[in-house]
C-alpha cells in the first residue's frame, strides 16, 4: 500500500504516524486534482459553456459519492464545507443560534476536540443555553447514561476520540437523544477514515468529517444533515451561489445544500474528494497495528497509555515519566519517525488525566507492523537516552 503514496517513494525511510492530524495522499487523488486544474478546470453552477457544465457534473458526482459513503438518504443532505471545524461551526451558528434558547441544555463531553467545544461555548453565551459536560472515566469511556434529560436540546460528540481513540456508542446515544427530542451532531473526523459510517443506523441528525484525514485534499469537508433540518436552517454566509433572488430590500435563498455553500466553491478539492472516498471504500485499514503497538509500548518502563477503552480507533496517546513529549518527538524525527506532541487540541481531556501535553502515534492505510516495531524500538532507545541525560 505504501507504493500508492508518492511521499514514501520520495522518502522511503519515513515512518509517518500522524494520520489522525492529516493523512498523506495517494497517486489517484493527486492525479485527480492535477487533471482537473490542468485539463478540466471551470466554474460550476453559473455558466452554460461545455467545460463549466462538465465541471458541475463532476462537482455533483462527489455529492452523490459522499451520500453513499455515509448512507445518507439523498445527495441533497450533503453540504460541502472547509472541514470538520467549519461543519460544526455551520451547525452551531445556524441551527444552534436559531433554535436554542435560554435554559436549553447543550451536551458535549470531556473528550472533545477544541473544534467541538469552542463553538458551543460561543452559542451558549449568545443564546443563554447551558453547556453541560459528559464525564469520562479513567479508561477514557464516556459515562453518558444519566446525562441526557428533558432539558437536553442538542448533543455534539466525537465518534472517535482524537486522543484516547475511544469509539463512542453513537447509535445508543442517538436513540437516547431521539427519546427526549434532542438533536445530535457527530464529529466524525477520526472515524470516517477507518470505519464504515451509516448515519441512518447511527440515528444522528448531523455528521461531519474532513477530506484531508480521508486521504483527500485539504480545505474540503462534508456535513451531513437531515433534509428537514437543513431546510429550516438559515445560511451563515451570504454571497453568490447561495441566493435565489436578490433585491435591494431583501434576498431569497437557495434550497439546501447550496444555501450553505456561498461563493465560488472549492471545486478542485471537491472533485478530488470523490476519488479519495472511492479509494477509502476500496482499501481497508491494516489489522493488528493498534494491538501490536499497545503490547509493545507497554514493555517500555514508566510508559503509560492514555485511554484504555476496549473499543478504540488506531490512535495511541502516551507519556513516559520524566520525559517531555516534545523532546521525544524531536528525537524521533531525527530517526525519520513522525509523531504528534502537544496538547492535541484537547486540553480539557489532558487535564482530566493530569497532563498538559502528551505524545501520540496514529496509524493509516500505509502503515505496517514493521513501522510499529521500528517506532517502538526507537521510543525505547530515545527514552533511555533522555533518562540518562
Amino acid at each position: 500500500m505504501r507504493d500508492e503514496f508518492p511521499i514514501f517513494s520520495e522518502h522511503p525511510e519515513l515512518i509517518y504516524l500522524d494520520s489522525a492530524a492529516t493523512a498523506h495522499k495517494p497517486h489517484c487523488v493527486i492525479d485527480a486534482l492535477t487533471r482537473f486544474y490542468a485539463e478540466e478546470y471551470a466554474t460550476v453552477h453559473r455558466a452554460v459553456y461545455r467545460s463549466a457544465l462538465k465541471a458541475s457534473v463532476k462537482y455533483n458526482e462527489t455529492r452523490v459519492v459522499a451520500a453513499r459513503f455515509l448512507n445518507a438518504s439523498e445527495p441533497e443532505e450533503i453540504v460541502f464545507t472547509r472541514g470538520t471545524t467549519d461543519a460544526i461551526n455551520l451547525v452551531a451558528f445556524s441551527y444552534g443560534k436559531t433554535f436554542l434558547k435560554q435554559g436549553d441544555e447543550i451536551l458535549i463531553s470531556e473528550m472533545e476536540h477544541h473544534s467541538n467545544i469552542v463553538p458551543w461555548q460561543m452559542v451558549a453565551k449568545q443564546t443563554g443555553a447551558v453547556l453541560k459536560w459528559i464525564p469520562m472515566n479513567a479508561q477514557g469511556i464516556l459515562e453518558w447514561e444519566n446525562c441526557i434529560g428533558p432539558k437536553t436540546k442538542f448533543i455534539s460528540l466525537a465518534h472517535v476520540s482524537n486522543v484516547t481513540g475511544t469509539i463512542n456508542p453513537i447509535a445508543e446515544i442517538g436513540k437516547a437523544a431521539c427519546k427526549v427530542g434532542a438533536k445530535f451532531l457527530v464529529d466524525g473526523a477520526q472515524a470516517a477514515p477507518h470505519m464504515k459510517i451509516d448515519v441512518q443506523a447511527l440515528g444522528c441528525d448531523f455528521y461531519a468529517f474532513s477530506g484531508h484525514k480521508c486521504y483527500g485534499p485539504t480545505g474540503v469537508g462534508v456535513l451531513y444533515g437531515k433534509k428537514e433540518l437543513l431546510g429550516v436552517m438559515p445560511p451563515v454566509q451570504g454571497g453568490g451561489d447561495m441566493i435565489e433572488q436578490v433585491y435591494l430590500e431583501q434576498t431569497t435563498f437557495q434550497k439546501p445544500p447550496l444555501r450553505f455553500e456561498a461563493g465560488t466553491p472549492i471545486i478542485g478539492s471537491v472533485v478530488a474528494l470523490k476519488t479519495a472516498l472511492e479509494f477509502l471504500e476500496a482499501n481497508l485499514q491494516p489489522e493488528g497495528l493498534l494491538e501490536h503497538a499497545t503490547s509493545r509500548l507497554l514493555e517500555i518502563e514508566n510508559l503509560k497509555i492514555i485511554g484504555t477503552a476496549p473499543l478504540k480507533g488506531p490512535i495511541i496517546t502516551f507519556q513516559i515519566e520524566g520525559i517531555h513529549p516534545l523532546d521525544l518527538a524531536t528525537l524521533l524525527d531525527l530517526k525519520n519517525i513522525a509523531i504528534r506532541s502537544g496538547h492535541l487540541c484537547a486540553q480539557p481531556l489532558l487535564r482530566k488525566f493530569g497532563l498538559t501535553t502528551a505524545a501520540r502515534a496514529s496509524f493509516g492505510i500505509y502503515n505496517t507492523l514493521e513501522d510499529v516495531d521500528r517506532f517502538v524500538d526507537a521510543v525505547a532507545t530515545v527514552a533511555k537516552t533522555l533518562i540518562l541525560a
